[in-house]
């Protein structure tokens, strides 16, 4: 369904330092860094899409966050989704929900919320029960 996914950054060596890890942590394959554009991408598996790219804006104004607009990744456990959650806040992000259960969501759905260092929302979830 998704070809790629672009997230807007203001400081791109911020972004780096708290994206590298966040999703190596994933386990999520790094695929390219372009310093002179300057981007990053991270590449799905096994297929080599969606790409999750960060970059300065391609009309090269200012990034702003929205407010209703989140990114998902899968985690492979709930102790994933822990870990994930507390690296995330040690590389610059802030806390937008502890990791634990939302039942409001479905009975297993296990998941946590945290800001990159612009603002923008992104959540890790796992699914399955433990």
């Amino acid at each position: 369904m998704l070809s790629h996914i672009m997230v807007g950054v203001s400081d791109f060596s911020r972004a780096m330092a708290f994206y590298k890890p966040v999703l190596g942590a994933l386990g999520i394959q790094f695929r390219f860094l372009d310093d002179e554009r300057p981007w990053a991408g991270w590449q799905s598996t096994p297929d080599p899409r969606p790409l999750f790219l960060v970059g300065r804006p391609f009309n090269q104004q200012a990034h702003h966050s929205g407010n209703g607009q989140m990114f998902a990744f899968l985690a492979s456990s709930r102790q994933q989704v822990d870990q994930v959650h507390a690296l995330a806040l040690a590389c610059g992000g802030t806390c937008e929900g502890k990791p634990g259960l939302r039942p409001e969501y479905h009975a297993n759905y296990y998941g946590a919320y945290f800001r990159d260092p612009d603002g923008n929302k992104l959540c890790v979830a796992y699914h399955h029960a433990e």
